[in-house]
């Protein structure tokens, strides 16, 4: 009995090493399933590193998306370039897009490739200063950004031109046009159909030159675990405003009326969060200005007699602040008509 504890002290390490060593050489399907933020940011460089890790054959970015946050976009450009695996993007299902942050993520892509009824482009940078940036300061970001997607176009031999006119002039083209301009490599039907094209592709990885074997293999889709997955929530530009309204409602009712406790803790913990989210998101800060304001004109209305004009000032600050919140022309970033106005009107009778 000694001898065989010794003889499996000694081989269950060789049997973890050789499966870290030799990985299972899968292909792993990391989704992009709206705006990218913080949490999907960390959520696929964390998948590209442990993909690296385990030495898998492929890493597929399956995205429909918006856009997003210049730095998130950034980071995970970063975990592409570093990983010793082949990325391929993959605009998928029909009906997808691969806007803004896409446009550059798929650019950057060892492969990219795109579903029949799906667009790329308007890479324009969405401006995250708000309504006060000035225009110098929006031409250097313009520059800057058409620089970097230029550099990325160059360094994976796409259409450096278009790559750039997507910035600057926000154009965007259909699957079949983008692989007409040498924008992506591949239009395929669905992701299985990529996997078979992909099969004995010679794939340029830094100096070297990988040849992917892509027939037979196991695919894995990966998920985010659930504080990734609370935090994209939050992210969203409908939820971000429903969280600062109930924010801004609960510290009103708690310094009209001191010592209920709960709605200052529910409002100070929704305030927060909606703090957190609208750092991913084009905030007019004289829109959140003008919300506050309102708020501020309610709780002097308690100790005020304005006989109602406090009350109204308030409604309409915080209504016009409302509509001015989010400076972005894409319906996707920002805030809907259907949770709009019933928050408001919650917020009113309330």
């Amino acid at each position: 009995m000694t001898a065989f504890r010794k003889l499996l002290v000694i081989i269950l390490p060789l049997m973890v090493w050789s499966t870290n060593a030799f990985g299972s050489g899968g292909i792993v399907v990391i989704k992009i399933d709206g705006a990218i933020n913080p949490a999907v940011a960390e959520f696929v460089t964390n998948e590209i590193r442990s993909a690296n890790m385990s030495l898998e054959e492929l890493i597929v970015i399956q995205m429909d998306t918006p856009g997003g946050l210049d730095t998130a976009m950034r980071e995970i450009i970063k975990a592409i370039q570093s990983s010793k695996i082949p990325v391929a993007s993959f605009v998928s299902p029909g009906g997808s897009r691969a806007a803004s942050a896409g446009t550059f993520i798929a650019i950057a892509s060892h492969i990219a490739a795109m579903e029949p009824g799906t667009n790329i482009g308007a890479a324009h940078p969405v401006n995250l200063m708000g309504g006060g940036a000035g225009k110098v300061m929006e031409e250097k970001v313009v520059n800057d950004a058409s620089a970097y997607i230029r550099s990325l176009a160059e360094q994976r031999g796409r259409n450096a031109h278009w790559a750039e006119l997507s910035v600057r002039k926000s154009v965007s083209v259909s699957a079949e046009e983008a692989k007409r301009l040498n924008i992506i490599d591949f239009v395929v039907a669905n992701l299985d159909s990529l996997v078979l094209a992909l099969d004995k592709r010679e794939v340029k990885l830094g100096k070297s030159i990988v040849v992917l074997n892509t027939t037979d293999k196991n695919i894995v889709f990966k998920e985010m675990n659930r504080r990734q997955r609370l935090l994209d929530i939050i992210s969203s530009p409908n939820i971000a405003y429903i969280l600062m309204m109930l924010g801004l409602v609960g510290l009103y009712l708690e310094l009209s009326n001191p010592g209920l406790i709960l709605p200052g803790v529910i409002g100070s913990i929704s305030l927060i969060l909606a703090l957190y989210a609208m750092q991913t998101l084009p905030i007019n800060y004289a829109g959140l200005l003008l919300i506050i304001l309102g708020v501020v004109l309610f709780i002097a209305e308690v100790n005020v007699m304005s006989y109602g004009l406090l009350s109204i000032s308030g409604a309409i600050s915080i209504f016009l602040g409302s509509i001015m919140l989010i400076d972005s022309d894409d319906p996707a970033m920002q805030i809907s008509k259907m949770i709009l106005y019933p928050t408001l009107g919650m917020t009113f009778l309330l």
